[in-house]
């Protein structure tokens, strides 16, 4: 079970740990989620009716996400509800509104975004990625634009970074690492059957694997030597596979990139001089 802060809101912890329950108590975590205020004055008996289990499930559950019980859980819930901000603004029926409304919700979750993060773990990622001798930065699927812009981020500032589209080319590179390399990988589900092969060719060389997921407990984590997990506040396992959303990723990946640039200390104010000769030279008269 992951180590949680003591300051990791509930609906974040449950988030991070969706993927690893089983049917009973992810019927828990999911009233939890999908209704947090009504759940906050339930009792664990009644939480159990509504989900359809028993009262043990109520509390397994309870300790899946770094609880004692579910007293503690309650408390918690209600502490989060607290800080909540106020409800989403009512932008209307139209295109515009229902835009408008999914980038209130959107922007709602991202104070959270680092709450699952260690700071141990944070630096030692920016140490490896800023030293290593190559760096691939790879991912399949909806997370390979991540991958991509944070490859040109790091690049740009100095800090080579690879990306490579084909996931038979991406495990043909994982498998030429070393041990003075490392392997950013991107998955937000940590499950991609071609990302988690990739993860393997670069550990049989002895490269170190940093996985930037969604969840804390997954195939991918297992295999990567460090994890930084990002789980925006309030969305649940099932918002995330659902709307698959990447804009904490796309957030993380600048601040990531700008960590490294700034551990590359005069290397990287260079490179960024250069990278912007370059922007400059590629504008035409009329920009």
């Amino acid at each position: 079970m992951p180590v949680f802060s003591s300051s990791t809101p509930p609906t974040v912890r449950i988030a991070s740990v969706g993927n690893t329950l089983g049917p009973s108590e992810r019927r828990v975590a999911e009233l939890i989620s999908e209704q947090p205020e009504a759940v906050v004055e339930w009792t664990a008996q009644e939480l159990a009716d509504q989900a359809g289990v028993g009262r043990a499930t109520v509390v397994r559950a309870c300790q899946s996400f770094g609880y004692r019980g579910y007293p503690q859980l309650r408390v918690a819930l209600a502490a989060e509800l607290g800080q909540a901000t106020d409800a989403v603004a009512d932008h209307g029926p139209g295109v515009l509104g229902r835009m408008r409304s999914e980038i209130d919700r959107v922007a709602a979750s991202l104070p959270a975004l680092a709450s699952l993060l260690d700071a141990d773990v944070v630096t030692e990622a920016v140490r490896l990625a800023s030293s290593a001798s190559r760096l691939l930065v790879l991912a399949n699927g909806l997370s390979s634009p991540i991958a991509s812009d944070l490859a040109m981020r790091l690049t740009a500032s100095g800090r080579p970074a690879e990306f490579i589209a084909d996931a038979i080319a991406q495990q043909i590179a994982a498998r030429h690492l070393t041990d003075d390399d490392v392997c950013l990988i991107v998955s937000g589900s940590g499950a991609n059957e071609a990302t988690l092969r990739v993860a393997a060719a670069a550990s049989r060389g002895g490269a170190k694997v940093i996985a930037l997921t969604s969840f804390a407990a997954s195939a991918l984590t297992q295999l990567a030597t460090l994890s930084l997990v990002i789980t925006p506040s309030g969305v649940s396992f099932r918002d995330e596979l659902e709307h698959t959303s990447r804009v904490a990723y796309l957030v993380f990946a600048e601040v990531f990139a700008a960590a490294v640039a700034a551990e590359r200390g005069v290397d990287a104010r260079e490179a960024r001089a250069h990278a912007m000769e370059i922007v400059s030279d590629n504008l035409g008269e009329g920009a």
